[in-house]
């Protein structure tokens, strides 16, 4: 009979939020697989547990799963831990998991911290449906472009950031989102210095131009979802050709595409084929 594969979720910052099921499992398994052993062993010593570390990263997950595989195969149960929060959000795992899955292990969640979750919570956004997103491309061209494709998403998007890249992503989000979508950012969540702000996203820009939003720790951006009315409430080339009284074809163009989410290049298309249709 095969062992477990528990997936346990650990502190992101206070390590009093590591649950009692937690901390009985990651000392009771044979093997814990941890994305940095050294991170993982400071939050062992601290609870006075001895069990074993292997090292389970983006770079060599592929390598490692099989002899895990063994281990619970063999009838001893492991523990899949992150550096912090809940295991394969944004973080190595999924092949393991996966793999545990094709070879009938039981696969167990030992739920508890997520940065996810903790943000949504106090973000005073809608939470009935939203989407997470992790970190985006470091390139502006390519952020703005992922950007690009969520602005008429009307779920709310949550997202990963770096302290290296905060401004400039807020910076984006102004450009693509608009300066009065409303927005969330949880900085250090459960830290001692933590911060959780809600504002415009003109807003946060400014707060984290002039230091109100401290450029230091980890982020949570949590952005409200569009307004904007359904594509099936809009006649589209109504729209066009109104605002074609009143400005150049590709202003048109550029505008309805970003109020409805649309290639801006088919929008121009079409209305130099509803100009000519109706001259």
């Amino acid at each position: 009979m095969s062992g477990t594969l528990y997936v346990v979720a650990t502190p992101i910052g206070n390590l009093e939020d590591l649950t009692p099921r937690a901390r009985q499992t990651l000392a009771e398994v044979s093997l814990i697989a941890a994305e940095d052993t050294r991170h993982t062993g400071r939050l062992l010593f601290s609870i006075g547990c001895k069990s074993r570390l292997m090292a389970l990263h983006d770079h060599n997950e592929e390598k490692v799963v099989g002899s895990i595989i063994k281990i619970l195969l063999g009838g001893e149960s492991v523990a899949l831990v992150s550096d912090a929060g809940t295991p394969l959000l944004s973080d190595p795992g999924f092949r393991l998991v996966r793999e545990a899955h094709s070879n009938n292990i039981v696969v167990s969640p030992i739920p508890g911290a997520s940065a996810v979750t903790a943000a949504l919570s106090t973000a005073g956004i809608a939470t009935d449906r939203f989407c997470f997103e992790g970190f985006l491309p470091a390139k502006q061209s390519a952020r703005k472009a992922v950007l690009s494709d969520l602005a008429s998403e009307r779920r709310t998007l949550v997202f990963y950031e770096s302290v290296h890249r905060i401004a400039e992503c807020i910076d984006d989000m102004v450009a693509v989102f608009g300066a009065e979508r409303q927005a969330f950012i949880g900085r250090e969540l459960t830290k001692l210095h933590e911060q959780c702000v809600q504002e415009t996203l003109a807003n946060l820009k400014q707060l984290i131009s002039s230091g109100g939003i401290v450029g230091k720790g980890e982020f949570v951006v949590v952005i409200s979802g569009s307004s904007a009315a359904r594509e099936s409430d809009i006649d589209v080339d109504r729209v066009l050709l109104e605002l074609a009284d009143y400005l150049p074809a590709r202003d048109v163009a550029k505008i309805t595409a970003r109020l409805l989410g649309k290639k801006k290049n088919a929008l121009y298309d079409r209305l130099l084929h509803l100009k000519s249709s109706h001259s």
